[in-house]
């Protein structure tokens, strides 16, 4: 069982939207009306889904969190009115699984977390807002899964792990997996008393475990830093040996770059067991990493720095004297 610690979800949200190529792109989305011809309006529309679907993300690059919150829900209901002409389009699918999932996690689910020292009532209503936020990204993730295993859903409710074995593609499998798994297990783990919610935790556990199969490598670690998330929002002992084994994978296949990774392993593995010194060594190295050496992830690093900060800020809430 998840308890009520969200789920962290950092190192790979990537390509969340397309920034400016949203704002070029309405200007013909507004044009699509005026197009005669279900046919026509069809074509645009997919051309416009796979631009806004390929190549760098101008938001991921980005430095100024603030300036990312007010901007990604103009993308998000961009693809949301192109998925209610085209609901089939996977790019448009995982990209607006990627940004609800972002969304919801950094400007709404890490808002709740830190008002629940000084405003519970606020920590509940954001923490409301956050889940329906992740289960948008959990609805459009697990479409894009089902767009080559048609009746998946009803099978992973009955035997997850048996249904994903079918699930055999790693290049185009593997994100769909994951966005699933991401997105169901932040909405868990926002969720109190909400039986039908907590019994799908095995439904996160085998996505996870299918990708891992698929490509234990995939998104320079993001599978490892997920276990890593998964195992500190579980009611279940974790073997400290197994975090760390996730925990050294992860910051080989990241080269070092990734910060939230850092942040992850201090507040799952270091805050229970107490360990303050070594909670103190991973905000640091987290604080060290260089978020301009790849811009390409600038923004999770800035992300999870103004997390470590914070963390250090609020230190004597995690530890006993």
């Amino acid at each position: 069982m998840l308890d009520e610690k969200p789920i962290v979800v950092t190192s790979a949200i990537q390509k969340v939207l397309q920034g400016t190529r949203g704002r070029r792109a309405l200007g013909v989305v507004l044009g699509i009306a005026a197009l005669s011809g279900c046919s026509v309006q069809r074509m645009a529309v997919r051309s416009i889904g796979d631009f806004l679907a390929s190549g760098p993300s101008v938001y991921e690059t980005e430095n100024d969190p603030a300036l990312v919150a007010e901007a990604l829900p103009f993308g998000l209901k961009l693809i949301d009115s192109l998925l209610a002409a085209e609901p089939e389009h996977r790019g448009l699918l995982l990209a607006g699984a990627r940004g609800y999932l972002l969304y919801g996690y950094a400007f709404v689910g890490v808002p709740a977390e830190q008002a629940r020292f000084d405003d519970v009532e606020r920590a509940r209503s954001l923490r409301q807002r956050s889940r329906s936020l992740y289960l948008r990204a959990h609805d459009y993730a697990r479409r894009a899964l089902a767009l080559d295993y048609p009746g998946i859903d009803a099978a992973l409710l009955a035997d997850p792990e048996q249904a994903l074995l079918e699930v055999d593609t790693p290049v185009r499998d593997v994100p769909a997996l994951y966005w699933t798994a991401a997105s169901l297990g932040l909405a868990i783990s926002s969720s109190r008393n909400e039986p039908a919610l907590l019994a799908r935790v095995p439904e996160v556990e085998a996505l996870l475990q299918r990708a891992f199969v698929l490509d234990e490598a995939w998104s320079a670690g993001a599978l490892h830093e997920f276990a890593i998330n998964l195992a500190g929002a579980s009611a279940a002992a974790t073997d400290p040996a197994v975090l760390e084994d996730h925990y050294e994978r992860a910051l080989e296949l990241a080269e070092g770059h990734n910060a939230g990774l850092h942040v992850t392993f201090a507040e799952v593995v270091a805050v229970p067991e107490q360990d303050r010194d070594r909670f103190v060594e991973l905000l640091e190295r987290a604080l060290a990493v260089d978020v301009d050496a790849h811009p390409e992830q600038r923004l999770l690093n800035v992300l999870a720095q103004q997390r470590a900060r914070w963390l250090f800020d609020n230190i004597d809430e995690f530890f006993l004297e």
